[in-house]
């Protein structure tokens, strides 16, 4: 190197060499702590404390069986008795607890059993790339046969077994749950409690609703006239007969020749339950006319026999048909002419 390089470089160091001032620079900031001093368990020190940890993982193996078979005996023991509500709460809570006192004791027993059984030293290990040449993957297979032996998961019969039958029951009241999605609805949707003559009432008091009560751009909740009386499959029923009660400007509707004799005068009735998984649709925009449903935004026009403008629902809201009695009720003309709610049956 020439002599001007040689200036031109120290010029170069002497131009990003600056003076550190009155801050003391340590040659290395964050210094390696080191491991901790190992610390002997009692089950490290005494063989009977090793056996009764050993004892109290498959005991807690044991109450995880136990717990996920009372979730069977308690949804057989205790089934839900339709109209009882009552019912409901005692199957649904002891079928819970016993599940869920399954899932729990598996883990408060893994975890037992690691933190008092199994090799608790302390390994710290430079990174490497992901995969190691042949020879380390060959070790490493050799660490997890000498994992197995060290935590004994082979030696430990009662614990081994204890946890296979723990882990083989506690799936199993999640499974009877399936029970209760039939059966087949076959045509039961097709029916529902609205029939000739039957008056349109307001939800939930069950007053009996007249043409001249609805305005216009007004919406109503509506139920079958005689619904709120009704002790056996309340639920059910009110689930397939829920309506929702618009009234639009009479030029503003799109009907077809079959539907022009389903409306009165812009009020017209459609089903709340949304075709696609079955919500309740209950938001009006009176500047769009569109029903929404708010739990997934399927959005239905209701001057255009409810089609379906935006969302997941694949078809439109069902229409009941409706007329006005001599007193001036509104009255259905008779059932929905389709089948109400989600229409997975389609699919």
């Amino acid at each position: 190197m020439s002599d001007k390089s040689k200036s031109l470089a120290k010029a170069e160091d002497a131009e990003h060499d600056y003076s550190a001032g009155l801050a003391v620079i340590a040659p290395d900031a964050v210094k390696d702590p080191g491991m901790e001093p190992h610390r002997v368990r009692m089950t490290d020190k005494s063989e009977a404390h090793e056996k009764r940890a050993a004892r109290q993982v498959a005991a807690l193996f044991l109450f995880s069986i136990v717990s996920s078979a009372f979730a069977l005996y308690a949804y057989f023991a205790f089934p839900i008795v339709e109209g009882s509500n009552a019912s409901v709460r005692d199957n649904t809570l002891l079928l819970g607890l016993g599940a869920a006192f399954g899932m729990l004791a598996i883990g408060i027993g893994a975890v037992h059993w690691a933190k008092t059984l199994m090799p608790d030293a302390e390994v710290s290990e430079a990174r490497h790339q992901t995969r190691g040449s042949e020879e380390t993957r060959a070790r490493a297979i050799e660490i997890i046969d000498l994992a197995n032996k060290e935590s004994g998961f082979s030696r430990r019969k009662l614990i081994r077994r204890s946890l296979y039958g723990a882990l083989a029951f506690f799936p199993l009241p999640g499974i009877l749950v399936f029970a209760d999605l039939g059966p087949n609805p076959e045509d039961s949707l097709k029916h529902t409690m609205w029939k000739k003559g039957t008056r349109l009432a307001k939800d939930p008091d069950g007053t009996p609703i007249k043409a001249s009560d609805v305005t216009l751009g007004s919406i109503f909740h509506v139920i079958p006239a005689g619904l709120a009386e009704l002790h056996h499959d309340k639920l059910n029923e009110k689930a397939k007969a829920a309506v929702i009660l618009v009234r639009v400007n009479p030029s503003e509707l799109i009907e077809t020749e079959e539907r022009k004799s389903w409306s009165y005068d812009g009020i017209v009735a459609y089903s709340k339950i949304c075709t696609h998984v079955g919500c309740p649709v209950a938001l009006y925009e009176q500047q769009t006319h569109h029903l929404l449903c708010p739990c997934h935004q399927s959005t239905f026009d209701v001057t255009d026999e409810c089609k379906v403008v935006f969302g997941p629902a694949s078809r439109p809201l069902p229409q009941l048909p409706i007329a006005v009695d001599a007193e001036g009720y509104l009255i259905a003309q008779s059932d929905f002419n389709e089948p109400v709610g989600p229409s997975f049956r389609e699919r």
